[in-house]
C-alpha cells in the first residue's frame, strides 16, 4: 500500500534484515530521518528534502463537485499519478483514506486524498491535477474538501511536499498551512544476497 518504513535512531542487523523482509526482493523502503547510512548490500536509490507542513487556520470547506473515489476508479488514478508523478501511488493506496476526484469530460482530472494517519492526525496525498486542467485552482479545492473531511473527525489535516518545489510549498502556506519540520527522504533496496530475518 506504501513504501515508507521507519528504522530505530541506531539500527543494528537485525532492523536492516526486518526491513529487507518487509520490503521483499524486489522492493525498496522509503525511510525518513535515517542517519547513518545503509549497510553493505543495500542500495541508495534516490535522497531529497521534503518538508512536512501542518493545518494553521486552513479554509477547509466541502467542495460539491468533488466526488468519492472508489476502487473501481483505481485504473484512472494510476493513469493521473502516472502523468503528474505527485509521489508514491500504488493500486492499494486508495484502502489508507478517502480520496475524491473531480471529473471533466467523464474523465479524472484533479485528485486528493488521505494517506499516513497517526492519533489525531491524517495526511492529504496524491495531489494531483492533469497538465490540461491546471490553473483552475482544481488541486487547491480537493485540498480543502479532503481537510474538510479531516477536520469533522477531530483530526489535524498535515501534509509533505518535495523541498525544491517552492510554488507548492508557497501555495500551502497561502492556504493556512505552515511549515513544521524539514525532512530527509531515502529510497533504499537490498541486493539480493542482504540478510533477511
Amino acid at each position: 500500500m506504501s513504501p515508507f518504513m521507519a528504522l530505530p535512531d541506531s539500527p543494528d542487523d537485525a532492523d536492516w534484515a526486518d526491513i529487507a523482509a518487509l520490503a521483499g526482493p524486489s522492493g525498496g523502503a522509503t525511510l525518513t530521518g535515517l542517519t547513518v547510512e545503509p549497510p553493505d548490500g543495500w542500495e541508495v536509490v534516490t535522497r531529497g528534502a521534503v518538508l512536512q507542513l501542518v493545518d494553521d487556520g486552513i479554509a477547509a470547506v466541502p467542495d460539491e463537485e468533488a466526488l468519492p473515489l472508489t476502487q473501481a476508479d483505481v485504473p484512472e488514478m494510476l493513469a493521473l499519478t502516472e502523468r503528474t508523478k505527485p509521489g508514491p501511488f500504488l493500486p492499494r493506496t486508495i484502502e489508507m483514506g478517502t480520496y475524491l476526484g473531480i471529473r471533466r469530460r467523464g474523465r479524472l482530472v484533479a485528485m486528493a486524498g488521505e494517506r499516513l494517519r497517526l492519533p489525531g492526525w491524517t495526511e492529504i496525498s496524491g495531489v494531483c491535477t492533469d497538465a490540461d486542467w491546471r490553473g483552475q485552482g482544481l488541486g487547491t479545492r480537493l485540498v480543502l474538501a479532503v481537510a474538510a473531511g479531516i477536520r469533522e473527525r477531530g483530526e489535524t489535516p498535515f501534509l509533505h511536499v518535495v523541498a525544491s518545489n517552492m510554488n507548492a510549498f508557497r501555495l500551502y502556506e497561502s492556504l493556512g498551512f505552515r511549515l513544521h519540520r524539514a525532512a530527509t527522504l531515502v529510497l533504499t533496496r537490498p541486493s539480493a544476497e542482504a540478510p533477511i530475518s
